[in-house]
């Protein structure tokens, strides 16, 4: 089921997730400051392209510097993704076939707020990456 879900998501919106997180990736990455915050935009737009059997999951160590780097990231990057997540979740809500792909992108708007201190993980390791020492 999550194969088919994945092939439904990326011909109806997760191709164009996927460019809208490369082309954010691709402007941060211009300076040098900007770098750890266009790697994150490209790893959260694989996310996007392949969504179902995913999940994320907080790092315990990221520290204070992933938080400065979130608030940076919702002022750059993160209020414009997360507003393409909101446009295509409530368009795709619209037909019954498709409310499985809105809840999937409503889904991915906490990581495009603040992807820093979070790691993508495959939804059967969720429970051991978060009880991990």
């Amino acid at each position: 089921m999550k194969t088919i879900l994945n092939i439904i998501w990326l011909v109806l919106s997760g191709f164009w997730l996927f460019l809208g997180y490369l082309l954010a990736g691709v402007i941060l990455c211009i300076t040098i400051i900007g770098i750890p915050f266009g790697i994150a935009a490209f790893r959260i737009g694989v996310y996007a392209l392949w969504p179902f059997g995913y999940t994320t999951v907080e790092k315990r160590d990221a520290g204070a510097p992933s938080c400065v780097g979130n608030v940076l990231w919702l002022i750059l990057a993160g209020w414009w993704l997360a507003l393409a997540h909101i446009v295509t979740g409530v368009l795709q809500c619209i037909t019954i076939i498709g409310i499985p792909l809105g809840l999937a992108n409503f889904k991915l708007i906490p990581i495009s707020l603040m992807p820093l201190g979070r790691d993508i993980v495959r939804t059967d390791e969720a429970f051991a990456a978060t009880s991990r020492w």
